[in-house]
């Protein structure tokens, strides 16, 4: 099993495509990135705690790669959109990956390059932390009614319901081979 750490907007949109994504066993949304510790929805909300909406996606390697992580990421969100995604307007929306080692980090750069050569456009996806920094700036769950957000509460907000589907389709259309059957 492995874990990555990525952003790309409200991370009930980016977890709800990821837990139909094969191999992957389990996703947390959470806080990274940013300089308080402990934050709560709220804070991160203001925008000013400096820390992004994320998930920890763990998976087993045996059934989809780190490239295919990321390759899955980049290419169900928008990356060429700066600290926003549609709606959702802030740096706490940012498109980011946090690589949890060089290894990643290296692996995260190349996803950026594949996705900017097969797209003819240039992704603004930050990589945060190379460097040993991500130990500076740790992991924070998200409160409880956070988690598994789509499967519950989600399905009966109208803004999940509008932003949620569509990146799901474009899930089972673009990458239907690591689509979970």
């Amino acid at each position: 099993m492995e874990q990555a750490i990525i952003a790309g907007g409200c991370f009930w949109c980016t977890e709800a495509v990821f837990k139909d994504v094969i191999g992957v066993t389990e996703v947390e949304s959470g806080y990274i990135g940013g300089d308080k510790a402990d934050p709560t929805y709220k804070e991160v909300c203001t925008g000013n705690t400096g820390h992004a909406e994320g998930i920890r996606v763990t998976f087993d390697t045996d059934q989809i790669t780190l490239p295919e992580i990321y390759d899955v990421f980049l290419g169900t969100h928008d990356p060429t959109q700066l600290n926003r995604q549609g709606g959702d307007v802030g740096t706490q929306y940012r498109s980011a990956i946090f690589p949890l080692s060089a290894k990643q980090g290296e692996e995260a750069e190349a996803a950026i390059g594949r996705w900017n050569a097969e797209n003819g456009k240039m992704a603004v996806t930050t990589i945060e932390g190379l460097d040993g920094e991500a130990q500076s700036k740790p992991w924070y769950p998200a409160e409880d009614y956070h988690q598994e957000y789509w499967e519950g509460e989600g399905q009966r907000n109208p803004y999940c319901q509008a932003v949620i589907p569509p990146k799901i389709m474009k899930l089972r259309k673009s990458f239907q081979k690591y689509v979970k059957s």
